[in-house]
């Protein structure tokens, strides 16, 4: 299958909170707001969907080209993790090839979202707009009780009108975006058994 069949790729760390507040919170929230706001329902692609039987890795590099606008959920974590890495680096090459978060074109395909610290990013996943979700990173199913959760709404809300903005300026897709290659091993081998 050819051209685009996501709208939107999230790529998250599996490390710390921001799996938790993904899955809990952000995910339904987004996907709610965007209905709101566009029709059809834009789709999102989340690695938590894939069938049984699929091998994951193809399948992540498979969407990846297929998505038209990569959502980065950015924590620490973020920065250390090889499949991250290789998504955003993906993304960078297909804005590098069409021209874009350049100086004739500063808009990107890579829409940050900061959920934690900042501080220890590395330079390169520091200069790019971000939209600061730091004081909604809750990710326990009970902060949807709290008043706070109202504002957290009011946040998504927004920023999906800025992500529906953003998806109908995307160039159309070409079979030839660049591909990154993922890291390798994709898991570590099984240390053999000791023999006695």
């Amino acid at each position: 299958m050819s051209g685009y069949q996501f709208d939107f790729f999230i790529s998250y760390a599996r490390r710390g909170t921001v799996q938790q507040w993904l899955l809990n919170h952000f995910l339904r929230k987004l996907s709610d707001c965007l209905a709101d706001q566009l029709a059809p329902t834009p789709r999102i692609y989340v690695d938590r969907e894939m069938p049984r039987a699929v091998h994951w890795p193809s399948s992540l590099r498979h969407a990846l080209k297929r998505s038209k606008i990569m959502i980065q959920l950015l924590n620490p974590q973020y920065f250390t993790s090889p499949w991250c890495l290789a998504e955003w680096h993906n993304m960078m090459e297909r804005e590098r090839v069409l021209g874009l978060a350049s100086l004739e074109k500063p808009q990107g395909l890579i829409y940050p979202i900061l959920y934690s610290d900042s501080d220890n990013f590395p330079l390169e996943g520091k200069v790019r707009g971000w939209v600061n979700f730091k004081e909604f990173a809750y990710p326990d199913p009970v902060y949807q009780q709290t008043a706070d959760f109202v504002r957290f709404h009011h946040a998504v809300n927004k920023m999906a009108a800025d992500l529906v903005a953003l998806v109908q300026q995307v160039p159309p897709w070409q079979e030839d975006w660049p591909d990154v290659d993922p890291p390798d091993p994709v898991l570590a081998p099984t240390p053999p058994l000791p023999r006695f």
